[in-house]
């Protein structure tokens, strides 16, 4: 019989490229049953772009591409009451729409993806012994650090000792923590020396139809994935960099994602033609989409925000995937990635300014035999080591030693 695993969703979107595409697709293929418990906004669930599925997926339950699906109403209890409710271990008194659907899945394995999604799980493990004698084991899958120490300084003093006393008690009961970088990492086992730990890097499945860029044609285009807000792809730095490139040489920018809002980004009118804009594409259209991309673009507003400067997120492995070299602001750890495997350029500014990135663009587009290295180089380190192949081994072993620590209490 195979084990159960409940994923337990609290903000994402429930195709979530991590979550639904890699973790639950991996799990279910290696024989897991899997079930992912997750919110609807207004009654609906929602898209990767925070648009509702109005006329698609109205049953409260359902199968999609064979993982089952269950809803639920999110309603959160005040953090006051939620730090008073883990510090109690005597009682079971957490009473949210998570840990009551999630409870009822009577899963072996409970795996949830964010800060207050291993709340629930708390409960949801606490209520298990008490009202089954069942030991369940819990992993929490760390997408980013919350509370994020730097964010934290600029907000409420009081939610922010809220935030710390809940994350101090929760991995108390937290059998593995998964988290998305090496840094990320460390900062959890210096709050906890002893609790497991494994990074499951944010990559995606290696691109099947690659061919190697040969760099022979005259322009260049440049990429960038993901939303675009004033803390990273900021909207007037697009423009200015693509201005300036665009007075040098044949110079196009390809945006993958965008807004929010499903609308295009509003570009001036002496830009349009040196901008494609695709919107948001199916997870596994994205490499074909970056057949013709040579360089991929990441800027991050890292003052205030510890998160972005340990991140390794979707889009810079997306770009290395497709063997697209990377040009980043000073990032710490993806700074450090690209100085090892030699597969971008790190400005060496945490705000760099449009003309700092258009300097960097137009240096490679001057050497495109230095270009065509970092591709190559790009492209061998997902390959050997981090395209989803391998992540999935990593988050395969860890089922198997938390279910095989388990079976010693059965």
């Amino acid at each position: 019989m195979s084990q159960k695993v409940c994923m337990l969703v609290r903000h994402h979107p429930f195709l979530d490229a991590r979550i639904f595409h890699k973790e639950a697709k991996s799990l279910m293929k290696k024989g897991y049953d899997v079930t992912l418990v997750v919110p609807r906004k207004k009654g609906y669930l929602y898209d990767i772009d925070g648009t509702l599925f109005i006329d698609q997926f109205r049953q409260s339950k359902f199968t999609h591409e064979g993982i089952k699906i269950v809803t639920y109403d999110d309603k959160r209890e005040k953090l006051n009451k939620m730090v008073k409710n883990l510090k109690s271990r005597e009682k079971y008194k957490f009473n949210d729409p998570l840990l009551k659907t999630g409870f009822a899945q009577n899963a072996d394995i409970y795996h949830a993806h964010e800060f207050l999604s291993l709340y629930s799980g708390i409960g949801i493990k606490r209520a298990m012994k008490k009202q089954k004698g069942k030991n369940i084991k819990l992993i929490y899958d760390s997408h980013e650090l919350v509370p994020d120490p730097l964010e934290m300084k600029h907000k409420n003093k009081r939610k922010v000792e809220l935030l710390r006393k809940m994350l101090f008690y929760m991995l108390k009961e937290t059998d593995y923590i998964l988290t998305v970088s090496d840094s990320i990492k460390a900062w959890y086992l210096s709050l906890n020396p002893f609790i497991p730990v494994e990074v499951i890097y944010n990559t995606p499945l290696l691109a099947k139809e690659y061919k190697q860029k040969n760099y022979q044609k005259d322009g260049l285009v440049a990429c960038y994935e993901g939303s675009i807000h004033k803390m990273k792809g900021s909207k007037e730095k697009l423009f200015a960099i693509t201005n300036i490139c665009s007075q040098s040489i044949d110079f196009t920018f390809k945006i993958i994602g965008g807004v929010q809002t499903g609308e295009s980004l509003s570009v001036p009118d002496k830009l349009k033609d040196k901008f494609i804009q695709l919107g948001w594409v199916k997870y596994t259209d994205i490499p074909q989409y970056m057949m013709d991309v040579d360089i991929g673009w990441i800027d991050f507003d890292v003052s205030k925000s510890l998160n972005r400067s340990y991140a390794l997120p979707n889009k810079f492995f997306s770009y290395l995937n497709n063997g697209v070299p990377v040009i980043v602001n000073k990032c710490h750890e993806m700074g450090n990635f690209i100085r090892k495997y030699q597969c971008g350029l790190v400005l060496d500014k945490y705000n760099p300014a449009p003309e700092d990135y258009a300097k960097a663009i137009l240096y490679l587009h001057e050497r495109k035999d230095v270009l065509k290295r970092m591709s190559i180089n790009a492209r061998k380190t997902m390959e050997q080591t981090y395209c989803w192949e391998h992540m999935e081994q990593r988050l395969v072993n860890v089922y198997r030693k938390i279910w095989s620590d388990n079976t010693q209490f059965i």
